[in-house]
């Protein structure tokens, strides 16, 4: 790999590093780009709830983004850095998030779609299920999220775990995978789930998505600096891959979100 895009930092509470760190495993491994995407704030305080405690609060944003931009320029004859985040689309707050990042001059995102609707009150996508509507409920709120044109990449976009009739996860995921195809939007093969043996990558959506032409990219899901340089996950993700015809791109072209 010459570029990772999906790589977290402390701020998100079950990543250790800051980004220095980061970007000096990045340079000594080899890598060309280097995109941060912690998982963004969510501001839904009008609701009365507080933020889950997997991403960084809106009040540490402008330090993270400050930070990023500051390293950039530092290794900017060595390595190419990029600020991103890990973002979910939730109709209700999306506005509001697209405004906080643009203010902060955020440059892409990556979709993680792991809760439903707006987060309050809804299953973690992760969770085993054999219900039809979670998974179909999934694969339109990321359909929805890709018809934005705001995301660079879907991050993991098998983490739904569905245990149910394989003949409807396979329709869901075909449904899935032609609206990427149509929004042009790579798919990524998830680094972190081989590393911890999840559920995902799953081999029967990969081979959903070779039939429908799909762009995919490997992204490291990096929760640490050394596993900027996690080979073995990397070697296993390719032989996927290779198993269902599908050749992951070398580098994202980056859609910008913008300033306000």
């Amino acid at each position: 790999m010459i570029a990772n895009y999906h790589t977290h930092t402390y701020r998100c509470r079950h990543a250790v590093g800051d980004e220095r760190d980061y970007v000096k495993r990045a340079v000594r491994a080899g890598l060309r780009i280097l995109g941060f995407s912690d998982h963004t704030p969510q501001d839904y305080f009008d609701s009365g709830e507080e933020t889950l405690p997997i991403r960084m609060s809106p009040e540490e944003l402008p330090g993270y983004a400050a930070s990023i931009r500051s390293l950039a320029e530092e290794y900017r004859d060595r390595i190419e850095i990029l600020l991103g985040v890990e973002a979910e689309y939730y109709p209700k707050y999306f506005p509001r998030l697209m405004d906080m990042l643009r203010a902060n001059g955020v440059q892409y995102m990556i979709l993680g779609q792991h809760f439903l609707g707006n987060e309050i009150g809804e299953p973690y996508s992760g969770r085993p299920t054999r219900d039809a509507a979670i998974l179909g409920r999934y694969v339109s709120q990321c359909c929805e999220a890709l018809d934005t044109g705001l995301f660079s990449c879907f991050a993991h976009p098998d983490l739904i775990n569905f245990v149910g009739d394989p003949a409807i996860f396979e329709r869901e995921a075909r449904r899935l995978c032609r609206k990427a195809k149509e929004t042009g939007t790579p798919l990524e093969i998830n680094l972190l789930g081989i590393r911890e043996r999840r559920h995902y990558p799953n081999e029967r959506f990969w081979r959903v998505a070779a039939e429908e032409g799909c762009q995919v990219i490997l992204g490291y899901d990096a929760h640490c600096p050394k596993e900027l340089a996690d080979r073995r996950s990397e070697t296993k993700a390719l032989k996927l891959a290779a198993s269902c015809g599908l050749q992951p791109l070398e580098t994202l072209e980056i859609r910008r979100i913008g300033t306000l």
